[in-house]
């Protein structure tokens, strides 16, 4: 899908990959609708934005799991620019380390993780449907692919939103609705370092996996990955390339990559 004069929705753009992914869609000539739980965050992306791009975005501090909120967005991207085209299911949350998760963690990581995806696609298939088009964009995670060590909230979250993203695709892929998945490892973002402060020594080994894994990548690079992805109408997108050898090698020996894991995970456990 070629985005210029496109209407996107960008979830999770107060910073990170969602404000990367903003700002390279208002230069792509989007136009977009900024949603951050930080409704002040979300205004300071809107507003360089439309420095450099003028009347490309407008902003709004919306709790993206909430049916409600997510209503609302569409109607202001509606009422700004005109019906949805895109839509990035980009916020998300870190979770908390092992079995250590409450219930309330459970359900967080859930709603956020997952559950807004659900939602936001409930609300956009009809209009999609009836169109004959649409788009889809669920920022999963490396951990949606391989695992997670620390977070047991976070692993199992961002492999069902891979799931969710897969299904999207075989269900309504040949009506229109285009669906492409985001499975980075490591980016230079605040959630990245959030295994790290965490006090807990799953969490520091969490990061550590990551940064060891390859390159910690920048959210400009994450969100040039994903527009390519998306002018080509690609569903995996895997902007660290070893990722792919690494699904391989799980989906062909998964008791020996398994095994792997756990060694891994304790040589990083003596070092935390």
């Amino acid at each position: 899908m070629n985005v210029e004069q496109r209407v996107a929705i960008v979830t999770g753009g107060g910073g990170g990959i969602g404000s990367a992914l903003v700002a390279r869609l208002a230069r792509e000539g989007a136009r977009v609708v900024v949603a951050d739980l930080d409704a002040d965050s979300a205004r300071a992306v809107s507003e360089r934005g439309n420095a450099d791009h003028p009347g490309s975005t407008v902003s709004a501090g919306a709790d993206v799991s909430d049916t409600v909120q997510i209503q609302q967005l569409i109607a202001l991207a509606e009422s700004s620019f005109g019906p949805v085209d895109l839509y990035f299911a980009n916020a998300g949350i870190a979770g908390a380390p092992a079995l250590d998760a409450s219930e309330r963690d459970w359900d967080l990581s859930i709603d956020v993780n997952l559950r807004a995806h659900i939602r936001a696609a409930r609300l956009l298939l009809p209009r999609w449907l009836k169109r004959g088009e649409g788009y889809f964009v669920s920022t999963a995670s490396a951990a949606g692919l391989l695992t997670q060590i620390g977070s047991a909230t976070y692993a199992v979250t961002k492999h069902a939103a891979v799931g969710f993203a897969e299904w999207l695709s075989v269900t309504y892929g040949d009506r229109g609705v285009r669906v492409s998945c985001l499975c980075p490892m490591g980016v230079n973002t605040p959630m990245l370092s959030a295994g790290k402060d965490s006090g807990d020594a799953l969490g520091r080994a969490a990061t550590q996996a990551v940064m060891n894994a390859g390159d910690v990548l920048e959210p400009d690079d994450v969100a040039d990955a994903v527009l390519a992805a998306v002018a080509d109408e690609r569903f995996l997108i895997l902007p660290h390339r070893e990722v792919l050898d690494m699904y391989r090698q799980k989906g062909a020996d998964y008791d020996r990559w398994l095994r792997g894991m756990r060694r891994y995970q304790s040589s990083l456990l003596e070092q935390a």
